[in-house]
């Protein structure tokens, strides 16, 4: 039996690697984004919240991550349903498989996608080589091909959320439903989208918080080309032109209170599902 001061003697490491990568610089972020060479100050805020071209990066990040995590959810969803068609060794060497794709994001994917599908892309030279015109109005380096990308490494994550959620649904109640004379249909209109809606709407929160943080694959992809949020924080502390820190720090803050507003609307939304049934 492991006693409290030991356990927290365990902890601790945990707790000092939280406080120094997560914390302080959670800290620092907000301090700063309050201060400027003259000492306390707002003007930072109000830059950001005035700046048009900021402004459209996070309607640009806002509508990027929305979509690919709607995409990426309703492609999940089908997915998952045909998955619990399978054999459980089967189903676990999916999730393997899936487990082992997730981790491939960032700058490699971001090159890999260059690779099959940029101007001088393998499936780009063997399309225009036989005459196919699929590929000749899509650039890569576009919205499109970013969306493309970020549905790419938003559907790992989302199908691995989303198979306990499907596994939760136990085989008696469809055979109840069944013995009561309802259909396949009326089963999921009924009891199962019900009871996986409060998971899927929190599955959602997470993917459009996946997708708003991401910045390694947008820049791989496009560098300061797109007005996405997470590129121009970057831009002001590497400081293309010159660094501007404490103006990063603000829309850092800003961002992070668009996907903590996301995902409390996520938790009301859970909990009033959940209340209803």
């Amino acid at each position: 039996m492991i006693s409290k001061r030991q356990s927290i003697v365990w902890l601790s490491p945990f707790v000092v690697l939280v406080l120094l990568f997560f914390l302080v610089p959670l800290l620092y972020m907000l301090i700063t984004s309050f201060q400027n060479s003259d000492g306390f100050t707002l003007a930072q805020y109000h830059s950001v919240l005035t700046n048009g071209y900021i402004l459209q990066g996070f309607k640009n990040s806002i509508t990027l991550s929305v979509i690919s995590a709607v995409i990426a959810l309703i492609v999940t969803l089908f997915a998952v349903y045909a998955m619990m068609r399978f054999s459980p060794s089967m189903r676990e060497k999916i999730l393997i498989l899936t487990n082992l794709t997730s981790n491939f994001s960032g700058i490699p994917l971001a090159f890999a996608f260059i690779v099959l599908l940029g101007n001088s892309g393998l499936f780009t030279l063997l399309f225009d080589k036989w005459g196919i015109d699929t590929l000749s109005s899509f650039s890569l380096y576009s919205w499109g091909g970013l969306l493309l990308i970020y549905i790419y490494f938003q559907l790992p994550l989302a199908l691995m959320l989303l198979y306990p959620i499907y596994d939760g649904i136990q085989q008696q109640w469809k055979e109840a439903a069944a013995l009561l004379g309802a259909s396949t249909w009326q089963f999921w209109k009924k009891i199962g989208i019900p009871v996986m809606l409060p998971g899927i709407v929190g599955t959602f929160s997470v993917l459009f918080a996946n997708a708003m943080g991401a910045y390694a694959s947008a820049y791989a992809l496009t560098s300061s080309n797109y007005n996405l949020v997470a590129i121009r924080i970057g831009s002001l502390i590497k400081g293309d032109i010159f660094a501007q820190p404490e103006l990063a720090s603000a829309i850092a803050v800003l961002l992070a209170v668009t996907m903590v507003t996301a995902m409390l609307l996520s938790e009301w939304s859970i909990s009033k599902t959940r209340r209803k049934l």
